[in-house]
């Protein structure tokens, strides 16, 4: 019994060195602006954001490192060990969406994310004039891109705008709001409004549609049909008036 108590003595050390490191690097966290866990930060277009990545319950130098999305930020040396900094200046709207993650060098795994959300409003105003031949088509196209996204509408001549069927269309995405009118009529004149309404406000675009008489058509082949007996007529009166011309001479 003594020798088997003596032989198992030197393999219980690695064994608890294995256990205290498992401790160690169970207790090892990250936080960004006093967040230990993934989160969202609000912010608005020509802001300065600044995010700051810190070690916790660490005895020794780590190193750290930040993503945008999934590109590398190039840091500086003094800018990578227990605490990191990084700057988003000036926030845009391409900003949005955009999540900035902060790991540990040594293991990836340990590591937090902020998504940044940048609340804006489209570039929505002014008014735009158009002519446009009847029976020929036209579209009506609004910047509607905002964060949050908002109700949108058609309006004509300030009135709720009512919806033709075969003739009218509207197409919608995140970004544009259009409004199509196949073969357009003369009853269609008139001012056409995009309106975008948000709780504090609204962002509105007018479109002044006139539509015109179509141009008169000509047929083709009958034009150079004219042109060519035009043509030869005038030149038979030369011909004819050139040899007048020598009989009296």
């Amino acid at each position: 019994m003594a020798q088997r108590s003596s032989l198992a003595g030197p393999y219980q050390a690695p064994v608890l060195a294995v256990c205290f490191l498992a401790c160690v690097a169970t207790g090892l966290e990250l936080s960004v602006n006093n967040h230990t866990a993934d989160f969202s930060l609000s912010t608005m277009p020509g802001s300065l954001v600044s995010l700051s990545c810190l070690v916790q319950n660490s005895s020794q130098a780590e190193e750290l490192l930040w993503y945008r999305g999934d590109g590398k930020v190039d840091l500086k040396d003094g800018n990578k060990v227990n605490v990191s900094n990084v700057c988003i200046s000036p926030v845009t709207e391409s900003d949005n969406g955009v999540t900035f993650t902060c790991k540990l060098a040594r293991d990836n795994s340990v590591q937090v994310s902020v998504i940044l959300d940048v609340e804006f409003l489209p570039q929505l105003s002014g008014e735009e004039s158009l002519q446009i031949e009847e029976d020929k088509d036209v579209t009506l196209t609004c910047n509607t891109k905002s964060n949050p996204q908002a109700p949108t509408a058609w309006y004509k001549n300030n009135t709720t705008l009512t919806l033709q069927q075969n003739r009218y269309q509207v197409y919608q995405t995140s970004e544009v709001f259009q409004l199509s009118i196949t073969k357009v009529q003369k009853s269609d004149n008139g001012t056409y409004t995009c309106m975008v309404k948000f709780p504090s406000e609204e962002r509105r675009k007018d479109f002044h549609l006139i539509v015109e008489d179509k141009s008169p058509i000509f047929p083709t082949e009958a034009v150079i049909a004219a042109v060519v007996v035009v043509t030869l007529t005038v030149l038979f009166g030369i011909v004819a008036r050139r040899d007048k011309i020598f009989k009296v001479w």
